[in-house]
């Protein structure tokens, strides 16, 4: 997954003015008590953490 086909559905989900903070303040146990932008910061493939959010943030199956 490319990283601005990330940002596009994080956006689509959470609406654009609170993705980005979900991303900067949210920390996740599933990436390692990281928030998304330390995970992708870090190196973890977009892919992996769009299904993280996904998991968590319990994503609707055609959102995915």
């Amino acid at each position: 997954m490319r990283l601005t086909v990330f940002w596009e559905r994080m956006a689509e989900h959470f609406g654009e003015a609170y993705a980005d903070s979900f991303a900067r303040d949210h920390v996740m146990s599933g990436l390692g008590g990281r928030t998304v932008h330390q995970a992708l910061a870090d190196g973890w493939e977009a892919k992996d953490v769009w299904r993280v959010v996904c998991a968590a943030m319990d994503v609707p199956y055609d959102k995915r």
